[in-house]
């Protein structure tokens, strides 16, 4: 029960720091007249990743490096099958021409390159985690630089608009502070239930704990898509997933070398993320082309389902 108790308040800080995170990022970033589409890819997709970070910081460093990198893939799946899923059958998210040709391909390459690094000497080493960081940081200044809109051109959150300087720092102290106790409990709660259980840390690790850290995604972006404010829904998630890898796992990498202890990581769920990945592209193209509606997110649900399913079966 001990270990549920964890579990549960883990849930709820993560939920809290991440609401809180998000909201002083973007209100930074309207005073830094930084348009929608960039604050979504970059400031929201970083703030919604801290939860991963920290996580996956606290398990490598605690000695289970199987959930630091289970966390990171299992999110990465979450992020499309559940929550761009959820936030597609809220509302309709438009498909705009960057997704085509930066956002997507990008994020297909930090796939690309976690699968090559994993899978050559079965471990994300300290080099490898500088080559992600670095890739990262070069993507952020391409996007800042070149993706850059007049804020005058888009519709803007009057209240997170004209937020003062003190409100940011108090939202961002907060944030900090109850996602990192929120990462620690989790983890805490997540290693000692697969004990209880008799489940490995890599099943905890894809499922309950990414889903878990999937919740500020989640949360930002319904959200947006409520408030139809559909480029900051879908950059924070395609975002996320980026970020995910190159800073998430690169950060962690560099910190401490991380090894595969679970073959299903490369064997199973490394593929499950790239065919989420594809499947929101191949969403985009179908009839009612440069939109995921409702249907094709209610399909990345079920198909969401069938993943956590086999995990479970297996």
């Amino acid at each position: 029960m001990e270990s549920i108790g964890f579990l549960i308040l883990g849930f709820i800080l993560l939920v809290i720091g991440g609401e809180f995170l998000v909201r002083s990022s973007v209100g930074l970033s309207f005073k830094l007249n930084i348009s929608k589409i960039v604050i979504g890819m970059t400031v929201v997709s970083f703030a919604t990743s801290a939860p991963e970070l920290l996580v996956s910081l606290q398990a490598a460093l605690s000695g289970s490096p199987a959930i630091a990198i289970n966390n990171v893939v299992g999110s990465n799946i979450a992020n499309i099958g559940l929550v761009l899923g959820i936030t597609a059958v809220v509302g309709s998210i438009a498909v705009d021409k960057s997704f085509y040709q930066v956002n997507w391909p990008v994020m297909m390459v930090f796939s690309g390159a976690l699968y090559y690094f994993l899978q050559n000497d079965g471990q994300l080493s300290q080099v490898e985690g500088i080559i992600l960081f670095v890739s990262l940081i070069i993507f952020v200044v391409y996007i800042v630089k070149f993706q850059k809109q007049p804020l005058e051109a888009e519709e803007v959150d009057g209240a997170l608009a004209v937020v003062s300087n003190f409100k940011i720092v108090i939202w961002l102290l907060i944030g900090a502070s109850a996602l990192y106790f929120g990462s620690e409990w989790l983890v805490r709660g997540a290693t000692d239930l697969a004990v209880d259980l008799g489940v490995s840390e890599a099943v905890i690790g894809v499922t309950m704990i990414a889903i878990g850290t999937s919740v500020p995604e989640l949360a930002a972006s319904v959200i947006a898509a409520a408030k139809k404010e559909k480029a900051i829904s879908l950059g924070n998630l395609i975002g996320s997933n980026i970020f995910n890898i190159g800073s998430v796992l690169g950060l962690t990498s560099i910190i401490k070398p991380i090894q595969v202890t679970e073959a299903t990581i490369l064997s199973r769920d490394i593929f499950w993320m790239i065919l989420f990945a594809a499947l929101v592209l191949i969403l985009a193209l179908l009839p009612l082309k440069h939109q995921i509606n409702k249907y094709k997110g209610f399909f990345l649900v079920v198909v969401y389902g069938v993943f956590i399913f086999l995990v479970f079966k297996n």
